[in-house]
Parts: structure tokens; sequence; C-alpha cells
């Protein structure tokens, strides 16, 4: 694909809603994306997309790609007798950024409901200088009491408001690029290969999996149903803006991320940078002295241990409703997965 449909799919994608334990709208529309490659997609109890491709046979490996598509968002928790929503978070929100936000309440029937996070006005605030607790966030949608429990319920998810923008270059900017950056990704890796998909030398299961903001959870379960020798988990890291450690970020335009960590495997590792090299696309390596903070870290110690290795797109402001990626780094992402698909695995079956 060219980076105009990349953008679209993308827009596409991060215009769908999918906070932590309730992923099933944009996981419905990942799904349809991957039919186009396999008749092999469901979208199961949990939320995860799994969609299998090639005959699976001994002595050939199966492969798991991954990259979640779940995304950070709010629950709501209480009514106040005012008609306030309280609310507690679904991941790992920046509080930072919360007061004044537009939201949007998506109502158990359907509906979704603008409101705005309260804030003091400045000249009334008495300190300034820390970010507000979720205790203390309230929802205002501008209703009674009575009337906002005859729409919300609790346990309905909340975002903040955004739309998708084109940037200058080939960078975007939008909520849940973390992940569905990855999720598009695995999509191009698969158009890559769509004349190859039935001769590569192994087997393939694409997920999407649920909760991953929330422990993982969606990888746990679709690793142990799908079993694969080898996982490749695609996520987002810190691309580095100023004022950044150059240590510890990574470039955006500069390629994909590739993991080396005690909790992934060495040779994978090893495999993917020397692909890199070997077929010249740009690439970056990401020193994690841990685990990875990623789905490869469940991944990996699912049944008897899955051989994985991360590949991640750098990415700005992360946890943010603008995120902000280069396509380009999604395209030789996907490349560098393709070209591994095509002619690394037997070196790591």
């Amino acid at each position: 694909m060219n980076k105009k449909e990349l953008t679209e799919i993308l827009f596409k994608l991060t215009r769908q809603n999918g906070v932590s334990g309730d992923e099933f709208c944009a996981s419905k529309t990942a799904a349809e994306l991957l039919k186009k490659y396999t008749s092999d997609v469901t979208v199961d109890d949990f939320g995860n997309v799994i969609a299998n491709i090639g005959k699976r046979e001994e002595g050939k490996p199966h492969i798991m790609l991954d990259a979640h598509i779940d995304e950070i968002g709010f629950i709501v928790t209480y009514i106040t007798d005012e008609g306030f929503l309280k609310i507690s978070n679904c991941g790992g929100i920046d509080r930072r950024l919360l007061l004044a936000q537009q939201v949007e309440v998506l109502c158990s029937n359907g509906q979704k409901i603008i409101g705005v996070i309260t804030s003091t006005p400045p000249h009334l605030e008495s300190d300034d200088k820390k970010a507000p607790k979720l205790d203390d966030i309230f929802v205002d949608i501008g209703m009674s009491k009575e009337n906002a429990q005859k729409l919300v319920s609790l346990g309905d998810r909340i975002i903040i408001s955004n739309e998708p923008y084109t940037l200058l270059g080939d960078r975007i900017t939008s909520k849940c690029l973390d992940d569905r950056a990855g999720v598009v990704t695995l999509i191009e890796t698969l158009d890559l290969l769509k004349n190859e998909l039935e001769s590569l030398n192994c087997s393939l299961s694409v997920v999407f999996s649920s909760q991953e903001e929330t422990g993982e959870r969606g990888a746990k379960t679709a690793s142990y149903k799908v079993n694969p020798d080898i996982a490749i988990a695609v996520d987002v890291s810190f691309a580095r803006v100023f004022g950044d450690s150059k240590e510890k970020c990574g470039e955006m335009g500069k390629g994909p991320m590739v993991g080396v960590s005690p909790s992934l495997s060495k040779s994978l590792s090893n495999r993917f940078i020397q692909i890199a090299k070997d077929e010249k696309i740009p690439y970056q390596i990401e020193v994690m002295g841990g685990t990875t903070g990623t789905n490869a870290d469940a991944i990996g110690v699912t049944r008897g241990g899955i051989k994985t290795v991360t590949v991640s797109i750098p990415l700005k402001y992360m946890h943010t409703p603008v995120e902000v990626i280069s396509i380009s780094d999604i395209e030789n992402s996907a490349r560098l997965i393709a070209e591994f698909l095509r002619n690394g695995v037997e070196a790591d079956a």
C-alpha cells in the first residue's frame, strides 16, 4: 500500500473506540480488514481478533504476529447528586493533561454524550503545580443526576475527544496510535506478502489483542490458544522530543526499534538486526534491562515458553490524545517483518 492508503486505514482504525475491556467496535473493524487476506478470522469472547493463515504442518514453524487493539481511557464509577460523573482510569493516563478536556461518554445503549472535565479557573486556584488526582476529576455532561442516570451507566467508558490529522511530511497525529499503528503495520505486512502467503515456510496467526493497557490480558489468552513457536510483538516506543535523553529514546523516521532484552529471544533479536542490515532497512536497537512493558512479556512465558521479539514504532507524546508517528516507520517495520517471514524463519525455528 502507498502512504495515502496506509494513512486512510490508520485513520479508520483510530476513529473506532476500543477502551480496554470494551474493544469490540475496534476489533470488528480490524477483523473486516483482515478478511482480505484470509477467511479464517474470528473475534473471541475476550475481544481478541485472531486470523489464521496457512496450514499447520509438523516441522513447519507457526508464527504469531501480535499488536494490541485496545486504547487507554476512563470508566464511570459514580454519578454525583449534582449530575457529575466520577471516573477511574483504564490504562496509564497522563493526569497532567486532563483538566478542561472535551470527552465522549460511550453509553451502553450505543449513544455518545459529549462532556468536559471540570477545572478550576486559574484566578481561584491556590496550587497549580500538581497534577490532579483521579479522585478529584469530574466530568460535566450538563445534566441533573436524574437525567444522567437515564443515559449513563456505571462502567460506561469515556475517551478524550480527538480527530486524526496529517502533519507535515509523512507524520500524523491522533489518539490511540498506541497501538493502532502496530495493527496497521501487521496489515501492511500481510499486504506485502499477499501473493506469497501460501508458499511461506511457516504458518501464521495474526492477533490483535485486547486489554494490553490493563495487564496484557488478551495476549495471555490469545497466545495460549494459538500456541505458536515464535511470536513477534509489534507496539510503539518512545520517540525523542526536545530535551529527552538520546539513550532512552528512538528517533522518529529512522525505522523500527528492534528489542533486545533478557526477556526476549536473543537469537530472534539478532536475526532481525541482521535482516535489516542485509536488506538495507533502517532500524534502531531498543535495549531494555528487564521486561519490555509490552505483550511480549505475557506471550514469552505462555505454556512452556515462546520465543518472542519486539518490533516497535517510534511515537511521540505517548498516552495522550495527540500521539505522533511517521508513516515511513510503519512501512519499514512491515518490510522488516515480511523479510523475516520470507527468509528468516528457518534459521530460528
